[in-house]
C-alpha cells in the first residue's frame, strides 16, 4: 500500500505565533511514521488575498493557490494546527479555507487546536468541525487541544508535559484510521 499523504495547515499568521510550534511537533511525530508523507502548509506562506471566488471560479486565480489545491486534493487526509482567537479561529483559516471547496470532499480533518489558556481551544474545535462539515469533509473524533501552550512547549516545538506525547500518538493512529477507511472505500470505486 502506497504512503498516505497528510499535509498540515498552520492556520495563523500573526506574529509571535506559538501555534507554529505545535505544528512543528504534530509534523515531527507524523514524519516518523514510515506509511506516512506530511509537511506543513504555513499560511504565512502563502499569504493568500482575501477570497474575491473560489478558485475552480476563478480564471487568474492569485499566487499559489493552485499548489495548495493540488496539495489538498491529492491528501488522504488533512491536519489543521490552529490557535484559539477570540472564542474562534483565525480569519485567515477560514479565507485559506474558502478558496477551495470538492478539493475537501470525504477527506478526513484532524484538528489540532491551541490555546494560551486553560482550554485548549475548545471553541475553535467546535467551529471547524462545522464548517469542515460544510466543505463535505470528515472531522474525526479525536482531537488534539494544547492549553497553555505558551508554557506546555519550548521555542522548538519540544512539550514540557509528556502526557503530549500519548495524545499526538492517539491523535495521529485516528488520523490514519480514518484515512485508510476512505481510501479503502476509493478504490473499491465508491464515488458518489
Amino acid at each position: 500500500m502506497s504512503k498516505f499523504y497528510v499535509p498540515i495547515i498552520l492556520g495563523s499568521t500573526r506574529r509571535g505565533r506559538k501555534s507554529e510550534r505545535v505544528a512543528r511537533f504534530v509534523h515531527a511525530r507524523m514524519s516518523k511514521r514510515e506509511n506516512l508523507e506530511t509537511e506543513v502548509l504555513d499560511l504565512l506562506d502563502y499569504n493568500f488575498p482575501i477570497m474575491e471566488e473560489r478558485l475552480r471560479f476563478d480564471e487568474n486565480p492569485p499566487p499559489h493557490v493552485r499548489e495548495f489545491s493540488e496539495k489538498i486534493a491529492r491528501s488522504d487526509s488533512v491536519v489543521i494546527v490552529t490557535p484559539e482567537y477570540n472564542h474562534g479561529y483565525p480569519g485567515v483559516l477560514k479565507n485559506a479555507l474558502d478558496y477551495l471547496l470538492p478539493e475537501y470532499k470525504r477527506k478526513p480533518i484532524g484538528i489540532v487546536t491551541v490555546s494560551g489558556g486553560n482550554f485548549g481551544g475548545i471553541n475553535c474545535l467546535e467551529q471547524l468541525r462545522l464548517v469542515t462539515l460544510g466543505f463535505g469533509a470528515f472531522p474525526i473524533p479525536a482531537s488534539l487541544p494544547i492549553s497553555r501552550v505558551q508554557e506546555s512547549f519550548d521555542e522548538e516545538g519540544n512539550p514540557q508535559e509528556a502526557f503530549y506525547e500519548k495524545n499526538a500518538e492517539n491523535f495521529i493512529n485516528e488520523v490514519l484510521w480514518f484515512a485508510e477507511a476512505i481510501r479503502t472505500q476509493r478504490e473499491k470505486g465508491e464515488t458518489r
